[in-house]
């Protein structure tokens, strides 16, 4: 087959050789192929490990609880203010970053977005103002209302797809992954020991 030289515009001494049409989409489609299937075949060993599989799935969760919370008009992390106020109205912020398990810094920021949503309201409750109190407001009573019903679509969605044998299975083995590296780092892994004896004695 004869080749003829093809000239790009503004580069006159770069040539290639021009190919029929068809078989320059052939080989497109090939080398496609190829890469597919060279990425398929060299997949990151970091994507099998447990910890690379617990983080996206966590990821994805979050991403999915955001899209349910936000029919109510609230951020992931803002419906478990909203749920221990309607429990417990008129807690202090340290006992809401106890309870939430993050920093005091950070239930600030969560309290004063609720604050500006007029779902939450701080009140001084001594003499000099220093202790502080968040209570829900009637809008933020009603919305949290909802949140049981988030819980348990966004639940149904994540095991969506797997037997009660498989969904018993998973949580005795994520508690005990919990427990294992809240060991190594001190921390409390969250009292779950009561219903993870219960679990085993269903399973026996």
């Amino acid at each position: 087959m004869v080749w003829e030289t093809v000239r790009f515009r503004g580069t006159p001494d770069v040539a290639r050789e021009a190919e029929p049409r068809r078989l320059r989409r052939g080989r497109s489609q090939a080398a496609r192929a190829a890469v597919t299937a060279r990425g398929d075949g060299m997949k990151d060993p970091i994507a099998k490990t447990i910890g690379y599989r617990l983080n996206h799935a966590a990821r994805l969760q979050r991403a999915l609880s955001a899209r349910l919370l936000a029919d109510l008009g609230l951020f992931p992390g803002q419906e478990a203010v909203l749920k221990l106020l309607s429990e417990h109205d008129g807690r202090t912020m340290g006992d809401l970053a106890a309870a939430l398990r993050v920093r005091p810094p950070t239930a600030s920021k969560t309290i004063a977005r609720l604050t500006t949503q007029g779902l939450v309201e701080r009140r001084a409750t001594d003499g000099d103002g220093r202790l502080v109190r968040v209570f829900l407001t009637s809008a933020g009573r009603e919305r949290g209302q909802g949140v049981d019903g988030v819980w348990e679509a966004l639940e149904a969605e994540i095991v969506d797809g797997l037997d009660a044998k498989e969904r018993k299975r998973l949580r005795k083995l994520l508690r005990k992954v919990e427990k294992s590296l809240a060991a190594k780092l001190g921390a409390d892994h969250g009292g779950d020991d009561e219903a993870e004896h219960a679990e085993d004695d269903d399973e026996g």
